[in-house]
């Protein structure tokens, strides 16, 4: 089977998580990936501590190659420099001062190659004071976009976001970026230099709130000050501790649907209650007869009769109901890896598809320079040469 980008050589320079997430997507869809590593693995491969199962690694580093490579070293520097002629996209999420000691900042690699497209990822941009500042999602994305102001209760002190949240949001932005890019060079011949920020992104994904903000609604400082309630678009328990999110924008039409499903059609003939509009001038009283609604019955229940009557909601699930969802499943969204048992039979799909253009089924993560000797021999690397760079130490083999 062909894939749509199984053309392009890929150099995965970037660690941890938001630019190889990039480089994933591009594997995805057929691209050659080579993962460049420290001769000790990225740092990203022990996040889990002392479980034993690699998974992040695992899903991040799929259908890629490792070549564990000694950067520190004037020829591991050589080394990459020579790949990078051949390759048609480069990732990297180092620092400017990082960039310039490894010989990797954008003018010495385009002298390499013009017409390499380069994806450059950085915590705050690449400019002002902050530029040089280290930064992962949970900095960089989720406390500098404003969104911790908002998500959290009153005087609750904020909440940390799940593991990788802003950095795969961040990847599907570079991965766009790196394929304008690509499109830029079928145009004009030319490579070009492209990033996104885990800032950018962050507040990208808040700039609902943030351009109310800008216009004078202040949502984080009104939810401070306690005036929040929000009856119609609010999380609720059922009696079986299961979790319904309501979504109702329609209000005209979903609102008595809504007083229907919890078994309350009665509140229409209160006038207090009559219809939204009256509902929210009793705003505190209405959230909790909606609470006490919720509460009295279990979420089968309810969401028959919402699912029935037609009113937006959905279950707020756990991460294992994710998994066992049979529609992200027959979407490509939770993917067979087609590993019985062990550690690896499912993984996340990548979010974007192509209408006609599959996937190359994911494969496991390598090892740590599991690839090394492959990766430079089908690069045209001597035998004589890559033999001398093992004994020097500057590139590591899996063995």
């Amino acid at each position: 089977m062909s894939y749509f980008l199984e053309d392009l050589t890929v150099i995965d320079a970037a660690t941890f998580l938001a630019g190889p997430g990039a480089a994933t997507i591009l594997a995805d869809y057929g691209a050659q990936v080579i993962k460049i590593e420290p001769p000790e693995g990225d740092g990203y491969r022990s996040l889990v501590g002392r479980y034993p199962v690699p998974y992040h690694w695992q899903l991040t580093s799929r259908n890629k190659r490792s070549l564990a490579l000694d950067l520190v070293k004037d020829e591991g520097q050589k080394v990459l420099h020579r790949l990078l002629a051949q390759a048609d996209v480069m990732t990297t999420n180092f620092l400017p001062d990082q960039l310039q000691r490894y010989k990797l900042d954008y003018d010495a690699v385009k002298a390499v190659n013009p017409k390499l497209i380069y994806g450059h990822i950085t915590g705050y941009g690449d400019a002002g004071v902050d530029a040089n500042r280290r930064a992962f999602d949970v900095t960089g994305w989720w406390a500098r976009s404003g969104m911790m102001e908002l998500i959290r209760d009153p005087g609750q002190v904020p909440l940390l976001p799940a593991p990788g949240m802003g950095d795969h949001s961040t990847a599907t932005a570079l991965f766009a970026a790196i394929m304008s890019g690509l499109y830029r060079r079928e145009r004009t011949g030319e490579g070009c230099h492209v990033s996104t920020s885990l800032a950018a992104n962050g507040v990208w994904a808040n700039g609902m709130a943030i351009q109310g903000v800008i216009a004078g609604q202040n949502l984080g400082s009104r939810r401070q000050k306690g005036s929040w309630p929000a009856p119609l678009g609010d999380c609720y328990r059922c009696s079986d501790d299961r979790y319904i999110v309501l979504a109702i924008v329609n209000v005209a039409r979903e609102y008595p649907l809504l007083c229907e499903a919890l078994g309350h059609k009665d509140w229409l003939q209160d006038e207090r209650f009559c219809d939204i509009t009256q509902a929210m001038q009793h705003r505190d009283l209405f959230y909790r007869m909606m609470c006490e609604a919720f509460e009295s019955q279990t979420y089968e229940e309810i969401a028959g009769r919402l699912e029935r009557l037609g009113v937006t909601f959905a279950e707020a699930q756990t991460m294992a109901d994710v998994i066992a969802d049979e529609q992200l499943r027959a979407n490509g969204i939770i993917v067979e890896t087609g590993e019985d048992g062990g550690d690896y039979p499912l993984t996340v799909g990548s979010p974007i598809q192509i209408k006609d253009e599959p996937k190359r089924p994911p494969k496991r993560a390598p090892e740590v320079g599991a690839d090394s000797l492959a990766v430079l021999r089908s690069m045209d690397f001597d035998d004589a040469y890559i033999a001398q760079l093992v004994r020097d130490g500057v590139v590591i083999t899996s063995d």
